[in-house]
């Protein structure tokens, strides 16, 4: 099976763009980034994931990392427009270097839907320090599941 590609941009000093195309509808796509159930199917190793998907709404997500250790990440929803777009603020709990702002915005034609996904960083140093450390890699990898379990829901 050949893979969309993940297309990532640094853009500006502080923001990274990545998009990506998925053959399936963009209610299901939605749906998968947003229910508890499906996230559990594709995303990273999730241990929990809590979301109240309304604009003031809180999520909080953790994950087990390959050496066993746990991460949180959380934030809350600024916008909620399903099924095609979703602003959220993100923070870790293990680390703080400021609010991360995510607009996902999901467009589908002939039923092919393209994520787009633009994540501001606080400062040029952060949004470095996370590429240097893999998040592009990680981030790959959670869309080539998230392919998956989009192939097998269909």
């Amino acid at each position: 099976m050949t893979r969309e590609p993940l297309h990532i941009t640094l853009e500006g000093e502080r923001t990274i763009r990545m998009c990506r195309r998925f053959k399936a509808p963009r209610e299901l796509v939605f749906s998968a980034l947003t229910t508890p159930a499906l996230l559990r199917r594709w995303y990273a190793e999730l241990v929990s994931a809590e979301l109240d998907l309304r604009v003031g709404g809180n999520w909080r997500l953790v994950t087990r990392r390959p050496d066993g250790r746990e991460i949180g990440q959380y934030g809350s929803f600024r916008e909620v427009e399903p099924p095609s777009r979703l602003i959220q603020t993100e923070h870790w709990e293990d680390w703080d270097p400021g609010e991360v702002l995510v607009t996902t915005v999901l467009s589908e034609t002939a039923g092919v839907t393209t994520l787009d996904v633009l994540s501001e960083f606080p400062t040029a140093a952060v949004r470095e320090m996370l590429v240097k450390a893999g998040m592009n890699d990680e981030s790959v990898t959670h869309y080539d599941r998230l392919e998956d379990l989009l192939a097998k829901l269909e």
